[in-house]
């Protein structure tokens, strides 16, 4: 198994905050410590329970995944515990030491988990806002004082990313930054704030980094306030959801079943509570089907970007 250096770095961050979601199990847990049935692998070790992991975001991650945690519990009847990784490097390294049973990645980690060695199977893309299909977009901002025009402005800049495995904070801006003529891996000085939010906040601050890239969620709000500009935007790949392979197949049929085309008014009919349905619907709108190779547009994009290692 090839892992790259920040892997193994973070790798050792694997202590996953769980918090159970919700509480609708069917049937007893198994003996603690036996994950197998005769079906499949549950990573909980118990048959009434799902682990579901999420890349960490934004500050509020618990309350953006909430209701499809919610929703995960009613169509499978199994008690949901959520996992929220510390990082993205952690979640990944979850995945690949078999520590989840779903999972919302982005695209740019899924692809970090696949290439080393994680079992997992993408059956769904993630919709956002008003997209009908699966897709959000990168925004690229910068401090109002900066004197930011464009992307070529950004070099020799301390610019915020988001994580070295982020897609839109981190793979396709170092794409648009390379077509701009600058060169993230010399041209600028790279500060990766963790989460979106915390990058467009230190974009906002102007102290750590002048400029930088977030997700369009939490950039706009901050566009519109005027705490930042937009220097431009790019549509990426829809973010996965993903199952384990390890899991009983009964199970695996469920999700693609349920949840592999769905929406946030069809998750709430069905019962999932949320308290403002227009800002869930903002982060996440619904689903369509995917497969891996609708992301062989990430690795053909690493193909073309030798000096990103996360890449490599």
């Amino acid at each position: 198994m090839r892992i790259s250096r920040r892997l193994l770095a973070v790798g050792a961050t694997l202590g996953l905050a769980a918090l159970s979601l919700t509480a609708c199990a069917s049937g007893a847990a198994d003996t603690p410590g036996q994950t197998a049935t005769a079906e499949g692998v549950y990573a909980s070790g118990k048959s009434d329970t799902l682990i579901f992991g999420v890349v960490p975001d934004t500050e509020s991650t618990q309350n953006n995944w909430e209701p499809l945690g919610q929703y995960l519990s009613i169509i499978t009847g199994k008690q949901v515990d959520y996992f929220e990784a510390a990082d993205y490097t952690a979640l990944i390294e979850a995945s690949i030491a078999g520590k989840i049973d779903v999972a919302a990645f982005s695209g740019f980690t899924y692809y970090n988990a696949w290439k080393n060695g994680a079992q997992i199977t993408p059956f769904a893309g993630q919709l956002t806002g008003d997209l009908k299909e699966p897709g959000y977009y990168s925004v690229a901002i910068a401090n109002p004082s900066a004197g930011v025009a464009d992307l070529a402005d950004f070099a020799g800049k301390n610019v915020c990313f988001v994580s070295e495995t982020s897609t839109s904070g981190y793979l396709f801006p170092s794409k648009a930054l390379l077509e701009a003529g600058v060169d993230p891996s010399k041209d600028l000085t790279p500060v990766f704030a963790g989460k979106h939010d915390a990058s467009a906040e230190k974009v906002a601050a102007g102290t750590e980094c002048v400029a930088g890239f977030a997700e369009y969620a939490v950039a706009d709000p901050k566009i519109a306030d005027g705490s930042v500009v937009e220097v431009a935007r790019q549509l990426v790949p829809g973010a996965p959801l993903v199952y384990a392979d390890q899991l009983p197949q009964e199970i695996k049929d469920i999700l693609v079943a349920k949840l592999s085309e769905t929406t946030m008014d069809d998750m709430i009919a069905a019962g999932v509570k949320v308290s403002d349905a227009k800002a869930a619907k903002e982060w996440f709108a619904g689903t369509k089907p995917v497969d891996d190779s609708y992301y062989d547009q990430i690795r053909d994009l690493c193909a073309e970007l030798p000096t990103v290692e996360s890449c490599q």
